[in-house]
C-alpha cells in the first residue's frame, strides 16, 4: 500500500473533556492542531505528536462503557529524555515519553496486546503490508507496534468507547487498499464513505476485534478520487 503520510494516527474517546485536554496539552506536551465535528455530539480535538496525531474524540453525551481494547499503551518519542516516563490520563490510559530510537520508536509507538501472535502476525505484516522487525513487532511507516500475547484476551468489538479505540492509516486510495486488505484476509469493518470535501475513509478490523481507519485525506492526496 502507498502511504499519505509516514506516520500512523491513533484515536481515543472520552466524555471527560476538559480534563483530558489539560493532560495531553499540559503534562504530555502535545500540540493542538484544530477540533472537528464528526456528528452524534463528538468533537474530536487533533493534537500533534512527531508526524502523527492522537485524536481526542470528547462525546457530548454518556459514552457505554466497552471491554479494553487490544491498543494498550501509546509510546511518544522526546528529545532529553534518558529513560522512559510513564504517565497515566485522567481515564486511565497509559502513554509513556521515551528517550528517541527507545524499543525502535522514532515517532510514535503503540503497544498491543493480542490473543494468538501468529493471527496478528497474519493480519499485520500479510493483509495490512506493514514490515516486520525484531521480536513481535511491526513498523508501518515511522510508526511502531509492539505486540505482547495473552490468550485471556477478550474481543473488543466497541469503536465509541473509552480508551484507545483505533489507528490511522493515511494512504492514497482508500477504495483499492480496503479492498486489498479484505481479500489479503483482513475482516471489514465498514465500507468507504466519504466525508464532505475532507476525506474518504473505511475501517478494517483485527483479528481480536480492534479498528483500523484507512484514510484518504484531501489534504494529503489533493483528491478524494482513485488514485
Amino acid at each position: 500500500m502507498r502511504l499519505a503520510k509516514n506516520h500512523l494516527d491513533i484515536g481515543l474517546f472520552t466524555t471527560n473533556e476538559q480534563a483530558m485536554l489539560d493532560f495531553w496539552q499540559q503534562e504530555v506536551g502535545l500540540a493542538f492542531e484544530e477540533t472537528l465535528p464528526l456528528g452524534g455530539g463528538v468533537r474530536q480535538h487533533r493534537h500533534a505528536m512527531n508526524g502523527s496525531v492522537l485524536k481526542l474524540n470528547a462525546a457530548r453525551d454518556p459514552v457505554n462503557p466497552a471491554l479494553q481494547s487490544g491498543y494498550r499503551e501509546l509510546l511518544i518519542a522526546r528529545e532529553g529524555l534518558t529513560a522512559p516516563r510513564t504517565l497515566v490520563d485522567p481515564d486511565g490510559n497509559s502513554v509513556v515519553l521515551v528517550p528517541p530510537a527507545h524499543e525502535s520508536v522514532v515517532g510514535i509507538g503503540v503497544r498491543m496486546t493480542v490473543r494468538d501472535i501468529h493471527a496478528q502476525e497474519q493480519f499485520f505484516g500479510e493483509a495490512m503490508q506493514m514490515e516486520r522487525i525484531a521480536g513481535d513487532a511491526f513498523r508501518c511507516g515511522d510508526t511502531i507496534l509492539l505486540l505482547h500475547e495473552d490468550p485471556t484476551v477478550e474481543r473488543s468489538e466497541a469503536l465509541r468507547a473509552p480508551g484507545y479505540r483505533y489507528l490511522t492509516m493515511q494512504v492514497w486510495d482508500v477504495d483499492t487498499d480496503h479492498a486489498g486488505i479484505v481479500a489479503r484476509g483482513g475482516a471489514e469493518g465498514r465500507p468507504p464513505v466519504t466525508l464532505g470535501s475532507t476525506a474518504r475513509v473505511s475501517f478494517v478490523r483485527d483479528p481480536d476485534g480492534n479498528w483500523v481507519e484507512v484514510s484518504q485525506r484531501a489534504s494529503l492526496t489533493g483528491t478524494l478520487a482513485q488514485n
